[in-house]
């Protein structure tokens, strides 16, 4: 029953849609422990009917977190899971690689660097490395910032392949008077990028924040991350800018190549 007035599920709805969230997570935990099991012993773990068990077995079969075994009516975990699970320590990676060249690159320029990784529709911030310059730098480290007006999100949207950037690309909203907010004139900036191997945001997303970043790959050459230096746009003149992209690319690199891409 839905609240006639909004719309909005009702606090029973969402009561029993919690419920119902908890006793797949359950599922799913149950199958982590035992390896395998019938919807009988799911229903028995969960303490429900088994029509209820069965119902929510074949939701998370349909996302395929489950699957069934050669012995019909037992499931186990699916691929899924670790597609899931894979997306993380793909993401742990990154950090963990890139933690110390971070710190150098922020000690040799003296401002903030960070590594953001694309996460649906915008950038997420992993982690950041303050410079000696950067007396009161914003923590931006779990924040979702927009891809067409930042520099990380520059590099992260050059990385994708046209079906993949067509589908991502929707109204470009402005956060300054020199954001990109044409997508043709987007796309003549990615193709640059490409071209050149790094991005420059310079007072895009915030008046007097300029910012310049390079991609980070993997084994297969693909884009998994950012890596960027940022600092008010007082500092980073274009001149020191050209230094300070030398010193960044050289560092995307290095964490590429402890990720696999290019063995040397």
């Amino acid at each position: 029953m839905r609240n006639s007035s909004n719309g909005e599920p009702t606090g029973r709805e969402a009561g029993a849609g919690v419920q119902s969230v908890d006793r797949a997570l359950t599922i799913l935990e149950v199958l982590a422990r035992v390896g395998e099991a019938g919807v009988t012993e799911i229903s028995a773990e969960l303490g429900v009917h088994k029509s209820t068990a069965f119902r929510l077995v074949a939701t998370l079969e349909s996302h395929r977190l489950v699957e069934q075994t050669e012995e019909r009516g037992k499931y186990r975990l699916g691929v899924g899971v670790l597609r899931l699970a894979g997306a993380t320590s793909a993401r742990l990676d990154v950090v963990q690689e890139a933690r110390s060249v971070c710190r150098q690159l922020a000690a040799d320029t003296g401002e903030t660097v960070n590594i953001a990784v694309l996460s649906e529709s915008s950038a997420l911030y992993l982690d950041q490395v303050a410079g000696s310059s950067a007396l009161q730098p914003h923590n931006w480290v779990g924040q979702h910032i927009p891809l067409h007006a930042t520099s990380n999100g520059k590099v992260l949207l050059s990385g994708l392949d046209q079906p993949a950037l067509d589908a991502l690309l929707g109204r470009l909203s402005p956060y300054t008077p020199l954001t990109i907010t044409k997508k043709s004139r987007l796309r003549e900036e990615l193709a640059r990028v490409r071209e050149q191997g790094y991005a420059v945001a310079v007072d895009e997303l915030e008046v007097g924040l300029t910012a310049a970043a390079a991609p980070i790959r993997n084994a297969h050459g693909d884009v998994v991350a950012s890596m960027s230096v940022s600092g008010p746009t007082f500092r980073l003149t274009a001149e020191r800018v050209e230094v300070v992209v030398g010193q960044l690319v050289e560092a995307a690199l290095e964490v590429s190549h402890r990720l696999g891409w290019g063995q040397r």
